[in-house]
């Protein structure tokens, strides 16, 4: 059993950063992929961006990519995701999910077995 509890969430005005944590407990942290989604009101929970179980690949959704950074710490058992240049259109609730199935980072929510509980993310314009 997996548990993950994301914090870093806030209000921001529009250009500003915020950086997302997201502490990690069970498992082999080091042996599964990790990922970030939204979801915002009335919207399908959406992917933004993945990383390997190594650290060593990872991969974002258009409308970040270039923006967003995710990246992990094994021996901390932590996954962050570090947001610049935020646009109001980013605001959601943010999601950390566990792919313990696999090694490899993978963008289909199916895949992932486990999530945390959300951190609200809010962008002013």
């Amino acid at each position: 059993q997996v548990q993950l509890v994301e914090s870093g969430g806030g209000l921001v005005q529009a250009g500003g950063s915020l950086r997302l944590a997201c502490a990690a407990s069970g498992g082999i942290f080091s042996f599964y992929a990790m990922g970030w989604f939204r979801q915002a009101p009335g919207k399908e929970r959406e992917f933004v961006a993945g990383i390997s179980a190594s650290g060593g690949s990872t991969d974002y959704a258009d409308s970040v990519k270039g923006r967003f950074t995710i990246s992990r710490d094994n021996t901390k058992k932590m996954v962050y995701l570090q947001m610049n240049t935020l646009k109001p259109e980013d605001t959601a609730v943010y999601y950390c999910a566990a792919n313990t199935g696999r090694r490899s980072m993978a963008t289909l929510r199916t895949l992932y077995d486990f999530w945390g509980q959300g951190t609200q993310v809010t962008v002013s314009s």
